[in-house]
Order: structure tokens, then C-alpha cells, then sequence
């Protein structure tokens, strides 16, 4: 060991010197590298901007031909003769100068990018920026361009380019070192489009912009494996001293040592340790491997019908729900999504327990079948359906299960801007049960962080006047993450109230359309003196309201108010409510110069509805709220969006009255909760069609679009089948308390006439 240890220590001095002097290189090389990396972020900023302005330039002179300029009315003659001028386009189209065809057109069919991108332009006030979307699978550089005659827009011309030369000429500006990001948007959460170079590197806060576009270069500076302080001197110095130490102690070990004789101890006899005898050799031994365990094959899956429901799926986790029928869900959408020329899916979750391990088995499915899956995390449901629009997939499923006790979960489901429904939802089903799914595809898994987009986008259009100050309940719910936030940032005092995300729901049930679990909520307002108190369910895409004075706002009565908000600035629009719904709603809807639409309760089939009218408005019973006026927002269901759209109008109120003065303007009647009589499975769907066939109301208006609802002119009654539970669903409402027990008595009479033995709640 003498003679070694000097040769370990003089190897490891040699190898950490030279360990220092590579140091040393890379902190000289460091200053050299990240200036490379500008140059060559500057280089491809420059050259995708020449491409792009050889594009405009060639635009601009194609807009100036005589013939398309005066024959600029005449949209497809205009579009053809400007495809002979631009024959580098990819498609081009003509619209009106109010977009008026955009506004009414069926985004589905149109395209959502290409509706925003066009809506975008409409209101900018500088020269429309170019963007990136996707279109059959292949991505394309679009631009919308104002013509402008005597000084007004006379038309929009939509043009689509082919984006492999954007592509090559970022490929080619690849530097040498670090990394270059090609992004759509200027944020650090904005879409990625390309990369060249380096993995390593920390990206910069700010990119670039390529001119005329809303493309951004980004660069990662080189980052170097460099453990020591940053100093050049230091490093040459432990590299002498390594290097030196090494060859001197080398040295020292090769010089001669003396050599000292010592006399031989005394060995005695009975001092010798006596090692045992060796057994004799042995011919070759068979080693014996242990069998290996039976691996179990896995069982075929066991699939609960009664998880696929009228408007989404969802069912008690581990028993009706695991992670094999969330892959499995996963595949069935996915081969939708490929039979419709459909490439990526967002997927999101709430803050259950469960939300991880399912969200990852359906992504899994997803991926299976060939979907590239942009995973959002934890957020809120219309979190979720905005990213489909501000990613441009169109696709979005939000892993939640809703307002329904911790151990459910389940998935609400968006493909091409269809909010999955009914037949739709059948269909997954099926491809299940028959084994219809897709296994070998490979697409692609990335996260994407999209909440800070979707704080900005609603600070960016509503804001609060005044500064209310507000106590938000998020039933410790996902929305607690983000709707404390977006109300902030409209300008309203913030109280969080349970907004900690927590999947057992420690302190009440996420369920504001329950009066049960507005308790605290109402308590908080009157002990802090707030000016209104706001609750959320357990995904966020509902919203419940109560006044200073503990009043509780339904969400009938919530929207009088916002369609009399939303016809002030769109008179002759179509609002959209649901059977449940009071029936002062349908007066005070047509007193403001609105169009009344009853329809089926449930927020796919009133987003299948709003699309199929082109309605500004529309709201359920049970707290859902759609807004799609002038396109301020995207008609998805979104409660945080409807309450900061609520603050809007009570901060905006010119008198500055309170919440509940502005709500004492509106009609009140004396009504019921919805009331609940559980049945068995299909059992009460069974019964509706015997009352319908049966049950006669001869001094009143019949609407059977779901359930049976009976109008009179004092009052209205309601039933109908769950879609979401095995039971009836009954609600009473009408204009004195004797009405309505005069409704009640009416409809008892004719329930009990079709089956005698049922247990009424009212």
C-alpha cells in the first residue's frame, strides 16, 4: 500500500488538473459561445423575415392588379384571380369587410383558428401579423389582410402558405452552439413550433419578433458543465497545481529507497496458524435457477354502461372507473379523432386524487391510437376547453368529475369543437365493447402550461370599474387555483374562502347550486362586509352567487341579468336557457330585445344548440354559463369567465347600487329546489314516456323537449329523468306561494294516476 497510495493520489492530481484546465476552456469559450448563439438568432430572425416580406410584397402588388381591385365584391372571382397572382399560396379566401359571414359561420366547419385569426384582425389597429396553424396535419403560415377602398375596409383577403421554407430557413440558421426555438406568441408558455441545436441551455424570458408575424425566435444560451467559479486565474491555477502535484509525487515514488535489514522475530511452533484442509476438487456443478413465477394474464376489462351518460362519462373510481377503461376510453377517442383528421389533444384535470393516474392512462390511450396529447396539469375545465381554442387543436378532454363526491371522476369530452354527447358518447361505448381500438400508433406527450394565457385573455377584456371586494368559496376545488387570480387581475379585492386544492373536499361539497354548501360562503360575506360572495364546483365551469345580505342568486335570476348585460350591445340575439329555468326569464329576455330559446338541460346539448343558432347567451339551472357575444369569449361553459363578467356589470352600474339592489330591478318568484326521486336504473326514463302519453293539462302549454314541463300563467311545473342519475328530477315555480301549490297539487294528481306507489318529495 506504500507503493500505491502515492500512484492513486498522483493519478487523481493529474486528472483533476486536467478536469481544471477543460474548466478553464469552457468559462474563455463561454462569452464566444453565447454571442454565436445571438448572431444566430439574429440570422434567422432576419432571413424568415425576408421570406415573409417577399410574401406581403408579392401580396401587396396582387392587390393592386385592376381587376382585383374593382372586382374585389365579387369574392370568388377576386379569390381566383388572385390564385393566378399568388400560385406559392396554399388557399386563399375572401370575406366581407365586417366578417359578418365569420361571425355566423360553424367553427367546426370553418376552422377555430381561422375564425379567431380573422375576428383578431378585425380589431386590431396596426397591420394583421402572420401566425402558424395546423391544417390536415400539416402546419401553414396564414395571414388576414384588410382591403381598404377610400379609406375603409372594403373586404379581408385570407391567404394560407406552405410552411416548409419558414421550416428550412430556421433549420439553416442552427447554431453552432446553445439552441434556437421557433414559438408562436412572445411568452416563455408559448406554442413551440421548431428547435434547432442544443437540448441544454435555459431558454430566455424575451424572443425576438419575425417581422410582420406573430412568430418569435427564442434562444437558449450554451450552458456549459462548469462546477467551479467562474473565473479563468483560478482555474489555470488548480490546474498547475493538479498537474504539478501528479508529476512530483510520480517522481517521488520512482527515486530508490533505502533498504533496512531488521532481524527475524522468534516463530514458536504453536504460533503458526493452522489453515483447515481443502475438500478435494469437484467435477463441474449444475446450478440450479429457480423457476420463474406465472405471470397472470390480465383479466378482460369489465365495462359499466351506466358510466356513459347523456353529456359526459363518469363513474365511482376502482369499481366502475380504473386506469385499463381510461386507456381504453383513450383509444376509442383517439380513433374518432383520426377518422375526423384530427392530430392533438389537450387534456387537463381537477385536483382529485385519482386525477393523475387516470389523466395518464388516457393520455396513454391517446398516444396508443396515434394522438399527440399536450398535457395542461391540474386546471379548471374551461381552462381546459380554452386551450383547445389557444393551441388550435380543437380537442380537449378535462379528467374531472365535476360537482360529484371525491371518489367519482370521470371525462368531459371536446373533438373538432363538439362538446361530446348522447349518440357521440354511445359511440365510445361501443368501439369498446366491440374492440374497435387503435394499439400501435405513436404519438407524442408534452406539457404545456396555458393558465397564464388564459389570466391575461380575460384581464384583457373585462375589467371592474370599481373595486369590489369579493369573497371567493372554491369548495376547495381546482378553480381555487386560478379564479382568486383572474379576479384580481380585473380589479376586485380577492377574500379566498377554501381555495386550497384538495381532492377529499375537507369542508363542504363542490355543489353551488346546493344551498347546503353555501353556508360558510354566506357567513364569510357578512362577517368581513363584502360586497358579494362567489362559489365554484369542483371543476370550475359552474358558478353560484350570494349578496352581502346572504341572499342566494340562482341562476335563473343571474341570467336576467347578463342577457339584459348582453342585448344592450346585441339587440335581436338568441339566448339559450334550459327547461328548469323560470318563466319570468322568457319575458324578461324579450323586453330587452332578445330572441328566447328554451332547450334540453345540459351544457353539451346547449353548446350543440347555441352552435346550431349563433346565439350570444346561454344559461342552466344549474349554474352553467355561455357566453359567445361579439366574440369577447369562445360559448364553452366557464364559471370563473360568467362571475368576472358578473363583477363587471355591478362594478360598471352607474348609480353604484349593491348586488342585491341590482337584482331587486328583476322579477322574483316563489319556487322550489330541484327536488330528487331516486328510481331504478332506466326506470325513470320508462316513466316519463307513460306520463307523456298519459297526463293531460288542458289549461296549460306543454313543452316535452326533456321531460314533461307545464306552463301556466301564473306558474310552471317540472319533471324529467336524470341524465346523470338513475332518478326524477322535479322543480315548482310560480308567482305566490298558493300558485304554487296549486301547480303541485296538479302535477301530484297526475304522477300518482300513472303509478300510485311513488313517494313523491313534494
Amino acid at each position: 500500500m506504500r507503493r500505491l497510495l502515492p500512484l492513486i493520489g498522483a493519478t487523481l492530481l493529474i486528472v483533476g488538473g486536467a478536469f481544471c484546465a477543460w474548466q478553464a476552456w469552457l468559462i474563455a469559450d463561454e462569452t464566444d459561445a453565447a454571442e454565436r448563439t445571438r448572431a444566430a438568432q439574429r440570422q434567422a430572425v432576419h432571413d424568415l423575415g425576408e421570406a415573409y416580406a417577399a410574401r406581403h410584397n408579392q401580396l401587396m402588388r396582387a392587390l393592386a392588379d385592376p381587376d382585383v381591385a374593382t372586382g374585389i365584391d365579387d369574392h370568388v372571382a377576386a379569390a381566383a384571380r388572385l390564385r393566378t397572382l399568388l400560385p406559392a399560396t396554399s388557399a386563399i379566401e375572401i370575406f366581407s369587410g365586417g366578417l359578418d359571414e365569420v361571425v355566423r359561420a360553424n367553427y367546426r366547419e370553418f376552422g377555430y383558428a381561422k375564425a379567431a385569426q380573422l375576428m383578431a384582425a378585425l380589431g386590431e389597429t396596426g397591420a394583421p401579423l402572420a401566425s402558424s396553424s395546423m391544417h390536415g396535419g400539416e402546419r401553414r403560415l396564414t395571414v388576414a389582410e384588410p382591403v381598404n377602398v377610400s379609406g375603409s375596409v372594403r373586404a379581408w383577403v385570407w391567404l394560407e402558405y406552405p410552411f416548409d421554407d419558414i421550416h428550412q430557413k430556421f433549420v439553416a440558421s442552427s447554431p453552432p452552439s446553445g439552441r434556437l426555438e421557433l414559438r408562436q406568441g412572445s411568452g416563455r408558455d408559448s406554442l413551440m413550433l421548431d428547435a434547432v441545436g442544443s437540448l441544454a441551455g435555459e431558454i430566455t424570458p424575451e424572443g425576438q419578433q419575425v417581422p410582420g408575424t406573430s412568430l418569435y425566435v427564442f434562444a437558449a444560451m450554451p450552458k456549459a458543465f462548469i462546477v467551479i467559479p467562474h473565473s479563468e486565474i483560478l482555474a489555470v491555477v488548480l490546474t498547475l497545481i493538479g498537474i504539478g502535484g501528479g508529476v512530483l509525487l510520480l517522481w517521488a515514488r520512482r527515486r530508490p529507497q533505502p533498504v533496512v535489514e531488521t532481524e527475524p522475530d522468534e516463530v514458536l511452533l504453536v504460533d503458526v496458524e493452522r489453515k483447515p484442509r481443502l475438500p478435494p476438487a469437484s467435477g463441474p456443478t449444475e446450478t440450479k435457477v429457480p423457476a420463474a413465477k406465472p405471470v397472470a394474464r390480465a383479466a378482460a376489462v369489465t365495462l359499466d354502461p351506466a358510466i356513459f351518460r347523456a353529456y359526459d362519462i363518469r363513474g365511482i373510481v376502482g369499481t366502475q372507473l380504473t386506469a385499463d377503461i381510461a386507456r381504453r376510453i383513450g383509444q376509442a377517442i383517439g380513433g374518432l379523432m383520426n377518422e375526423r383528421g384530427l392530430r392533438e389533444m389537450v387534456v387537463g384535470r381537477d385536483g382529485r386524487l385519482s386525477g393523475p393516474e387516470l389523466a395518464g392512462a388516457l393520455s396513454d390511450g391517446l398516444r396508443a391510437a396515434g394522438i399527440d396529447v399536450i398535457d395542461l396539469g391540474a386546471v379548471p375545465t374551461p381552462v381546459a376547453y380554452f386551450a383547445a381554442f389557444h393551441l388550435g387543436t380543437g380537442c380537449a378532454v378535462s379528467v374531472t368529475g365535476s360537482h360529484n363526491p371525491p371518489d367519482h371522476n370521470g371525462f368531459k369530452i371536446v373533438v373538432g369543437g363538439e362538446t361530446l354527447a348522447e349518440g357521440a358518447i354511445a359511440d365510445l361505448h361501443r368501439r369498446i365493447v366491440e374492440g374497435r381500438l387503435e394499439e400501435d400508433g405513436l404519438g407524442t406527450w408534452r406539457e404545456q402550461p396555458v393558465v397564464d394565457a388564459y389570466v391575461a385573455k380575460i384581464a384583457g377584456d373585462v375589467s371592474a370599474e370599481r373595486r369590489l371586494k369579493v369573497v371567493v368559496d372554491a369548495g376547495n376545488g381546482v378553480a381555487g387555483a386560478v379564479a382568486p387570480r383572474v379576479l384580481e387581475e380585473i380589479g376586485c379585492e380577492v377574500v379566498p374562502l377554501y381555495c386550497d386544492v384538495d381532492g377529499t373536499f375537507p369542508n363542504h361539497h363542490p355543489d353551488p347550486s346546493d344551498p347546503r354548501n353555501l353556508g360558510d360562503l354566506i357567513a364569510a360575506v357578512h362577517t368581513i362586509g363584502a360586497d358579494i360572495g362567489i362559489a365554484f364546483d369542483g371543476d370550475g365551469d359552474r358558478l353560484g352567487v350570494v349578496t352581502a345580505s346572504g341572499e342566494i342568486i340562482y341562476a335563473d335570476r343571474l341570467l336576467m341579468l347578463f342577457a339584459q348585460d348582453v342585448l344592450a350591445r346585441n339587440p335581436g340575439a338568441t339566448v339559450i336557457f334550459d327547461v328548469k329555468c323560470t318563466g319570468h326569464l322568457r319575458r324578461i329576455i324579450q323586453e330587452s330585445a332578445g330572441a328566447p330559446l328554451m332547450w334540453r338541460t345540459g351544457h353539451s346539448l346547449i353548446k350543440a344548440k347555441m352552435r346550431d343558432t349563433g346565439a350570444a347567451l346561454a344559461g342552466e339551472m344549474s349554474g352553467h354559463f355561455f357566453f359567445a357575444d361579439n366574440n369577447r369569449w369562445y360559448g364553452f361553459d366557464d364559471g370563473i369567465y360568467a362571475a368576472a363578467r358578473l363583477l363587471e356589470i355591478v362594478a360598471g352600474d352607474l348609480e353604484e347600487r349593491s348586488v342585491a339592489a341590482l337584482f331587486e330591478t328583476l322579477p322574483t318568484s316563489v319556487s322550489t329546489p330541484e327536488l330528487r326521486l331516486p328510481m331504478e336504473e332506466g326506470a325513470a326514463f320508462r316513466f316519463i314516456e307513460a306520463f307523456r302519453a298519459s297526463a293531460t293539462f288542458e289549461d296549460a302549454r306543454l313543452t316535452t323537449i326533456d321531460g314533461i314541463r307545464v306552463d301556466w300563467p301564473d306558474g310552471w311545473g317540472l319533471v324529467r329523468a336524470s341524465n346523470t342519475s338513475p332518478a326524477l328530477m322535479f322543480r315548482f315555480d310560480a308567482d305566490t306561494a298558493k300558485a304554487l301549490e296549486r301547480v303541485k297539487q296538479a302535477f301530484r294528481q297526475r304522477l300518482l294516476a300513472v303509478d300510485p306507489n311513488l313517494v313523491l318529495p313534494f
